[in-house]
């Protein structure tokens, strides 16, 4: 049987994992209309993909192997440990929006190892929908991707994922993903199956089983291998570890099928081999060259992971210690090649990452896992380069409507940000700036609101460059909890007056919690847990009840965006708190005279 395989690849919520979805449901292979490629709970929640997962495909007697990408900027490791696995991409764009930042960046990679990619203009059938001008601006973005002449001769294929219909030109009928399926048998080359050559594999991820602990997945690149035949896994640092194969799996659809032996060409998992690590060569004779390493790009942001110190600390997580959290972090660290941590650090682990989404995830999952902990302000990696500072830069698209532009405009050009084009784009405007990627920390939420909910922000790291200088950001203190207690309405109505509260009544504080912001740009200390005082003497109007607005929810990204620099988020299985890291007004004072 002939082997294809390929990625799907695209910007967030353009369609990938609802045209996989569709491809395994018209195949076969998925006979359930709930079961589909986001299977994880905060994939589920958030309408995202977040980790990269493989299926697999029957059509005229030949195995497609799928990998379904994330879209999200801050995950682009996902997909670039995939895209050396697979022989082409579809590349998966909206016929409305067109190319957006994340599909220039998967695109660029993919040319890059000289893939050839067939386009896919989804969502043709929205009302606003352009697929001629998508199509001219994918083929711009390809020309100044500097891609070779045979890469620019590339298949259009036009779809509806939901409704799971392809059509290889606008005006024809089709009812199903035939042309797309079609298109893939005739423009991807079949995989080589050479099983002459001695066993080559290189892993490019990673799963877990209780029983056959940790198993490797990826392509099989020479050769064969059986159940219980003996290879060495050799590493880029010279180790050389040897062991057995213990269990051989398959895949189809998005079910495992284990089996005696697996050859060249296919995408398998192989368990047995509990030092395999994402990147390494798996092979049958110790002197094979190793195959190149899996490059990722280097992390833009940085944070410290500390014990959780608060006065109600350990009454919610069950993993509160330093050794467990460092623990849950080297697991971690196994799966995501996105991630680095020092631990040599006494008190605190610093964990570098691509971005503040990512490290959401990553808090999340642990959260969810009972653990408990504190993190610091994420900051931005300052790099020396020739002897001049260096930072992260981006570049940043805005999709506003257009009476909002002029807002977002005042506010990039206070965080350092320079428009590179400014366009008209049906109702909305169009904006594109280099920024530092220190101007866009913290600004997200509050575009949400410049822009009334409906603007699009999208961004896209673009390396290193010199450092911008100051850049205005915060314009709002803290509001501090003086008194521990329950919180009441009654001092929460005059408080609120003063600026954005993170909490309503009746919730525990204790003393130094941050519950809310300052318009002033001024921390200040107050009690919300003082009740109301009673007295012979009663106006009119004394007893009205307490007027409340609604409070600002923190979530784990709201959190990290409004925390000023000496404040720490807590983090529990069912809370999150922003507290400063001095508790007591004197101790804050101290510090701020030592600074």
């Amino acid at each position: 049987m002939e082997i294809r395989n390929i990625a799907i690849i695209a910007h967030v919520d353009h369609g990938k994992t609802r045209l996989t979805d569709a491809l395994m449901q018209q195949t076969g292979m998925v006979t359930d209309d709930a079961v589909g490629m986001d299977s994880n709970d905060l994939e589920k929640e958030r309408g995202i993909t977040i980790y990269s997962k493989n299926t697999s495909v029957f059509y005229k007697d030949t195995k497609i192997n799928i990998v379904d990408t994330p879209g999200h900027a801050d995950f682009g490791s996902e997909v670039e440990r995939v895209l050396r696995s697979i022989d082409s991409v579809l590349l998966v764009v909206d016929a409305q929006e067109g190319p957006m930042p994340q599909t220039k960046f998967v695109l660029k990679k993919s040319l890059e190892l000289g893939l050839k990619p067939i386009v896919v203009l989804n969502k043709i059938d929205k009302s606003a929908a352009r697929p001629e001008w998508a199509h001219d601006k994918v083929l711009e973005l390809f020309m100044d991707l500097g891609a070779t002449d045979e890469q620019l001769n590339f298949v259009t294929v036009y779809a509806i994922a939901k409704d799971g219909i392809a059509k290889l030109n606008l005006e024809d009928e089709s009812k199903d993903l035939c042309p797309l399926l079609d298109t893939i048998l005739e423009k991807v080359p079949p995989a080589q199956v050479d099983t002459s050559l001695p066993f080559s594999f290189q892993p490019f991820n990673l799963a877990y089983d209780n029983y056959l602990g940790r198993m490797g997945i990826g392509r099989v690149y020479q050769g064969k291998i059986k159940i219980a035949d003996k290879v060495f896994v050799k590493k880029h640092d010279g180790t050389v570890i040897s062991g057995n194969i213990l269990k051989l799996f398959t895949f189809e659809g998005l079910n495992r099928k284990e089996v005696e032996e697996v050859s060249a060409g296919d995408i398998v998992m192989l368990a047995g081999l509990p030092e395999i690590y994402i990147g390494d060569t798996v092979c049958t004779d110790r002197e094979q060259e190793l195959l190149p390493a899996i490059k990722i790009d280097e992390p833009t942001i940085c944070l410290n992971f500390l014990v959780n110190n608060s006065p109600v600390s350990g009454k919610e997580g069950k993993f509160v210690t330093g050794q467990q959290i460092r623990e849950r972090l080297e697991k971690e660290l196994e799966v995501n090649v996105g991630l680095k941590i020092d631990f040599s650090p006494v008190d605190y682990f610093k964990v570098y990452g691509r971005g503040e989404l990512q490290i959401a995830i990553l808090l999340e999952n642990m959260r969810r896992e009972d653990y408990e902990l504190q993190i610091s302000q994420p900051q931005v990696i300052i790099k020396e380069i020739n002897g001049v500072k260096h930072e992260p830069f981006e570049q940043a698209t805005f999709d506003t409507p257009q009476e909002c532009a002029g807002v977002v405009i005042e506010k990039m050009s206070k965080r350092k940000g320079k428009m590179i084009s400014m366009e008209p784009e049906q109702n909305y405007t169009r904006l594109i700036y280099e920024i530092p990627t220190r101007g866009l920390l913290g600004y997200r939420n509050e575009f949400i609101v410049d822009t009334k909910g409906e603007g699009i922000l999208c961004s896209e790291v673009i390396g290193f460059k010199p450092h911008a200088g100051a850049i205005e950001k915060r314009d709002v203190g803290s509001m501090i909890s003086g008194e521990a207690g329950k919180v009441l309405a009654f001092p929460l109505a005059n408080l609120q007056l003063r600026g954005v509260l993170y909490m309503g009544a009746n919730v525990d504080v204790y003393e130094g919690q941050v519950i809310g912001n300052t318009a002033k740009g001024m921390d200040m200390t107050v009690n919300p847990v003082k009740g109301k005082h009673l007295t012979n003497m009663r106006s009119s109007g004394a007893d009205t009840a307490a007027q409340l607005v609604p409070h600002m929810v923190l979530t784990l990204e709201r959190g990290m965006e409004v925390m000023s620099e000496d404040e720490y988020l807590e983090i529990t299985p069912k809370s999150i708190r922003l507290r400063k890291q001095n508790l007591t007004e004197i101790g804050r004072v101290k510090a701020s005279r030592k600074k």
